[in-house]
C-alpha cells in the first residue's frame, strides 16, 4: 500500500489540470471536492464539504441507514430510552480502537462531548464549535463503565438520535486532542474505515484503509480528497482522467456525462433549501414589505430550469419539501409577480435602493451561485432594486456571512443540507440563534411565536404532532420572509465507469467504506 500512496500523493502534488493521457493510481480513489476543507476536527466545522471527508476517518454512536435518513447503531451496538424521553443509555461495542491504537470507551465519548459542551473543559479552547447546539439539550454525559455511557438530556429532545449521526456526533480521540491541541484538525484520529496520512493545504487530503476497522476493511487501500473550487475545472479533471469521482456536478455538463459509456450519473432528491438571508436588522429589508418583494420579484421558474437546467425545484419556506411528514405542500411558494414586487417597494419607499449582496464562488450546496446571483441581480433591477454582488472564495465567504449581515450587507447567499426539519429554522432562524449567541441568525430575524413552536417542537416525540408545529413555523416564516426562498436541490455526482458501490445519500455525505475501482 505504501507504493500506492506514494503515487497518490505523487498525482496529486501537481498544480495544473492533468493531460488527457493521465490515469489515477489503481485501487486509489481520487475524489473532486468543491473547496478546501476548514478542519478536520467534526466539532470544529459547518460545510458538508468538510463532512464528506470526516465520516471517512470517524464513526458516531449511530449512524445513518445506507440510503436513508433512519438511525442504525455504529460504535453503539445498542441504546435504551426512558420512558419520560430524558435518559439514553448506550452500550458500546467492544471491538474497537482508535486508529492511534488508543482505546474507544465510554471515557471516549464522554470527552468528546464534554469537550464540546463544557465552557470549563481543559479542552474547549481547541474550538470553537459552532455545531454545538445540535446537543443543547445534553445536561450531563457519564461514562457508567468502559461500555456505557449514559447521556442525561434537560428535556424530551426528538432530534436527538439524529444529531448524534451527524458529523457533529463523530467521536475523537482524547489521546490525539490531548497531543494536538488546536491542530488536532490537521492531525485527525477517529476510529473510521480510513485513517488520515496528510493534508497539503490547497492541494489534497489523504486518507489510507484501516485494517482494523471494526466494521470490516474497505475496499479502496486510499482516497485522496482534491479540492477543486471551480466547476468547469472539477469537469475538465474528470474528463482528462485526474479524478475517478466529483460532486456537485454543473447542470451543463450533466447531459454530456450521461450520453457517455465510459461515466456514471448519479442524482438524488434530499433536505436542501438554497435561499437568500436578507438583513432584517438595518436597511431596506428591516421592512417587511421588501423583503416579500424581493420573493415576488425572482424568477424561481427560470432559475431552476434554465439556469439549474432541472437540477432543482422551487422552495416554498424554510423546512424542505424532503421531509413530507412536517412539510404537506400547503405553503405555496411566493408566485413570480414582478407588479406585486414594484407595488410592494413603492408602498415602502424603497424605490432606487443600492444592495449590497455577498455571493460565494463555490461552496457545500451552493448549486451555481455566481450565474444565479446574475440572474437574481437582472431580477431585482426589474422591479428597482440595485444589487451590488461581491464575490469571495467559500472559506472566506463564510468568515464574513456567519458573524452576521449588520454593517456589511444587505442579502446573502446560503444553503443548508439538513438532517432533520428542526436543524435549519433551530440554528438559522430563532432569537437565540443570533450570531453574538454562537448561532447562524446572520440576517437577526425574530419573532417570539417562531421561537415557541420550534421549542415546542424538539420537546415533541409524537411525529405528527412534531409535523404541525413545523407547518406553522413554514406559514408563519413564509409570510415574515426573512429569506427570499428560492430552490430545493436534486444533489448529483459522476464517476468514471469503473467505480463501482457508489451511491449518492440523502444526508449528503460520501460514504466511500464499499467503493471499488476497475
Amino acid at each position: 500500500m505504501r507504493n500506492l500512496l506514494a503515487a497518490a500523493l505523487a498525482l496529486c502534488a501537481m498544480a495544473l489540470p492533468l493531460p488527457a493521457t493521465a490515469q489515477t493510481p489503481p485501487n486509489v480513489l481520487i475524489v473532486g471536492q468543491i473547496a478546501e476543507p476548514k478542519s478536520l476536527d467534526p466539532q470544529a466545522v459547518t460545510a458538508t464539504n468538510d463532512f464528506r471527508i470526516l465520516v471517512n476517518v470517524y464513526d458516531g454512536l449511530v449512524r445513518f441507514r445506507k440510503g436513508t435518513l433512519e438511525i442504525e447503531p455504529a460504535l453503539a451496538k445498542s441504546w435504551d430510552i426512558s420512558d419520560d424521553g430524558t435518559t439514553y443509555t448506550f452500550h458500546l461495542r467492544d471491538d474497537v480502537t482508535f486508529q492511534d491504537g488508543t482505546p474507544f470507551d465510554a471515557e471516549a465519548v464522554k470527552f468528546t462531548f464534554d469537550r464540546m459542551l463544557k465552557d470549563d473543559h481543559p479542552f474547549h479552547d481547541t474550538g470553537p464549535f459552532p455545531l454545538a447546539f445540535f446537543f443543547s439539550a445534553v445536561d450531563s454525559v457519564t461514562a457508567e463503565d468502559a461500555k456505557t455511557v449514559v447521556f442525561k438530556l434537560k428535556e424530551p429532545f426528538a432530534p436527538f438520535l439524529s444529531n448524534l449521526a451527524y458529523p457533529t456526533g463523530l467521536i475523537v480521540s482524547p489521546a490525539a486532542v490531548k497531543e494536538y491541541g488546536q491542530d488536532f484538525g490537521r492531525h485527525p484520529v477517529g476510529t473510521g474505515a480510513f485513517k488520515f496520512e496528510g493534508w497539503d493545504p490547497n492541494s489534497k487530503v489523504v486518507v489510507s484503509r484501516n485494517d482494523d476497522y471494526w466494521d470490516g476493511a474497505p475496499q479502496m487501500e486510499a482516497v485522496v480528497f482534491r479540492p477543486i473550487a471551480d466547476a468547469n475545472t472539477r469537469v475538465a479533471e474528470m474528463l482528462s482522467g485526474g479524478i475517478d469521482l466529483m460532486v456537485e456536478v454543473p447542470p451543463d455538463s450533466l447531459k454530456q456525462f450521461r450520453d457517455d459509456a465510459a461515466y456514471q450519473v448519479y442524482e438524488q432528491a434530499g433536505p436542501h433549501l438554497w435561499f437568500l438571508i436578507l438583513n432584517t436588522k438595518e436597511g431596506p429589508f428591516s421592512d417587511k414589505r421588501v423583503r416579500q418583494a424581493v420573493n415576488y420579484a425572482i424568477d424561481k421558474k427560470a432559475l431552476t430550469e434554465d439556469v439549474l437546467q432541472g437540477t432543482a425545484t422551487i422552495a416554498d419556506g424554510p423546512i424542505p419539501a424532503a421531509f413530507e411528514w412536517a412539510n404537506d405542500g400547503s405553503v405555496e411558494p411566493y408566485p413570480y409577480d414582478p407588479e406585486k414586487a414594484k407595488e410592494l417597494i413603492r408602498a415602502a419607499g424603497a424605490e432606487g435602493k443600492t444592495l449590497t449582496f455577498y455571493v460565494p464562488e463555490g461552496g457545500s450546496g451552493m448549486l451555481d451561485p455566481v450565474a444565479m446571483a446574475t440572474a437574481i441581480q437582472a431580477d431585482l433591477k426589474k422591479v428597482g432594486l440595485d444589487a451590488r454582488i461581491q464575490t469571495y472564495e467559500w472559506n472566506t465567504y463564510l468568515a464574513n456571512v456567519n458573524p452576521g449581515l449588520e454593517d456589511k450587507a444587505d442579502m446573502a447567499e446560503m444553503a443548508w443540507m439538513t438532517n432533520d426539519p428542526d436543524t435549519l429554522p433551530f440554528l438559522a432562524l430563532r432569537t437565540d440563534a443570533m450570531p453574538d449567541k454562537g448561532g447562524f441568525n446572520s440576517g437577526y430575524y425574530s419573532n417570539p411565536e417562531v421561537d415557541r413552536l420550534l421549542d415546542e417542537a424538539r420537546r415533541t416525540t409524537d411525529q405528527k404532532k412534531r409535523g404541525e408545529l413545523y407547518g406553522q413555523v413554514q406559514q408563519i416564516v413564509h409570510d415574515d420572509a426573512p429569506w427570499a426562498f428560492i430552490a430545493n436541490w436534486k444533489q448529483n455526482a459522476v464517476s468514471t465507469a469503473g467505480v463501482q458501490g457508489f451511491e449518492l445519500e440523502p444526508s449528503f455525505l460520501l460514504v466511500l467504506k464499499d467503493v471499488t475501482k476497475g
